[in-house]
């Protein structure tokens, strides 16, 4: 079954991981204490064995000395109970003047008596009759540089094995109680630490669609916890403002929508009550079909910027010359700009040739010019410019006009916005020219730029990357 608790988990491996840990050190710690062990009775047996060597070679004698218990306390810190000493000849035969041992003697090896032979010392772990085997040194005595006897010093392994058994006992005594004190200390910590998490859960299940506007409680630590908080907040912001733009798009086409469809209705339902004339009637299927446009231009816009919001932007790219379709433009717009006596001129057009959908690039240009026109005062200019570099062609439509305040040229690339001054002219449009033209030129690889002055007039950049 699988654990779904994140603090469970944590716990789990936590606790495995302190158990490794203590095994391994438990293991390191139990081999050099046996190893200390055996290297401090070496170093005893050792010390024993060169005292009575030195002895031996002092006196002549082969005879065990009789303050043996004095000599072990000396190295070892207490006389053994089972502790063997053996003097021999140089052929390994026991003196017979020795006194009887305490202790069963312990053989004596071919290896010790050739390594003896030689002049060296050996170290062996040998059988005895007792229920411990017994560590045993057996040493050359040297006078007048020959073999002259052996000093065998061997003690019982019983108290260093009671030592390595006692800590075994300790450490399997210690490993349950220590790992259980650290899997409920892991416990509490994995819960204390995830508490945050909890708090963050409870407060998103209170989020919904409705209730955008809360947000996430932030620590203020600058730990992995807030950081998380903080990025949930900041999405839950961007969030909260889609589904505010969302509410606000679906409001104002609603709105846009619902005006056209209403002038509609009444016109069909006043034609209706009583019979007209042809002329009247034609009268009004002329403005029911000027409606009819207005609804569709809406929903063309509409369908555009979805489009262009999906990446699914239908492009015929194809190579097209911007000069000749700012000067198509211009003799299209110039009639609209002399009916409201306004002055529109061409200038600087150079000959620039860019990669594109012609007929997307002609309606991003057609909303810029026909903005700079319906919001240019009888009397004013709007000029129209084409320049280019090494990397980028830029199209410029200046006017005079109502000029655009820094908080509105923030929001004018926004659907359904238009600016306080254009609203108060009750200019015809419904907002969605500027955002139009925004995606075709991002929808190219191209950007718009924007320069305006309060009653001075603006200045729309078009930046289009140059094939």
């Amino acid at each position: 079954m699988r654990i779904r608790s994140i603090g469970a988990r944590l716990t789990i491996w936590y606790t495995s991981l302190l158990t490794l840990t203590f095994l391994l050190l438990g293991g390191t710690a139990y081999g050099l204490l046996a190893y200390s062990l055996s290297r401090d009775m070496d170093t005893a047996l050792n010390g024993v064995a060169e005292v009575l060597a030195q002895r031996a070679r002092v006196e002549g004698s082969a005879v065990v000395p009789s303050d043996v218990d004095e000599l072990f306390r000396r190295f070892f810190g207490f006389s053994p109970l089972e502790r063997h000493i053996e003097m021999f000849d140089p052929r390994g035969r026991r003196d017979s003047r020795q006194p009887p041992s305490r202790s069963n003697q312990l053989p004596l090896s071919p290896k010790a008596l050739k390594n003896a032979s030689q002049g060296l010392s050996t170290f062996e772990t040998v059988e005895s009759t007792g229920s411990y085997p017994a560590r045993v040194l057996t040493m050359p005595v040297i006078r007048a540089g020959r073999v002259t006897n052996l000093v065998q010093v061997g003690m019982s392994l019983e108290n260093m094995y009671k030592t390595r058994r006692r800590f075994l006992l300790i450490m399997a005594a210690v490993l349950p109680f220590g790992l259980l004190l650290a899997g409920g200390g892991g416990w509490l910590l994995a819960r204390r630490a995830l508490k945050p998490v909890d708090i963050m859960t409870q407060a998103a299940r209170r989020i919904s669609g409705e209730h955008l506007d809360e947000r996430l409680q932030e620590t203020g630590s600058g730990d992995e916890l807030d950081r998380l908080a903080k990025t949930l907040n900041d999405m839950l912001g961007r969030l909260d403002d889609a589904f505010h733009q969302i509410r606000q798009f679906s409001a104002d086409a609603s709105h846009e929508l619902q005006t056209p469809l209403t002038i509609l209705k009444g016109e069909m339902e006043v034609a209706l009550r009583s019979q007209r004339s042809s002329e009247e009637y034609q009268r009004v299927l002329k403005s029911g079909l000027e409606e009819i446009d207005r609804i569709n231009h809406l929903v063309e816009g509409l369908l555009l910027l979805a489009r262009a919001d999906a990446g699914v932007l239908r492009m015929d790219l194809r190579p097209v010359e911007l000069k000749e379709l700012l000067q198509e433009i211009y003799e299209q717009m110039n009639v609209v700009a002399d009916n409201r006596s306004i002055s529109f001129h061409p200038s600087s057009l150079e000959t620039v040739s860019v990669r594109g959908d012609r007929e997307h690039l002609r309606r991003l240009l057609l909303n810029l010019v026909d903005n700079a026109i319906k919001y240019t005062p009888a009397g004013g200019s709007v000029a129209l410019s084409l320049q280019s570099d090494e990397e980028w062609a830029s199209v410029r439509i200046s006017d005079t006009g109502i000029g655009l305040s820094k908080d509105e040229q923030e929001r004018i690339f926004t659907r359904f916005h238009r600016a306080t001054e254009a609203r108060s002219q009750r200019e015809g449009g419904v907002g969605l020219g500027l955002c139009i033209a925004r995606s075709i030129a991002e929808a190219h690889g191209g950007r718009i730029q924007v320069e305006s002055t309060p009653g001075q007039g603006s200045t729309f950049t078009v930046l289009l990357p140059q094939t």
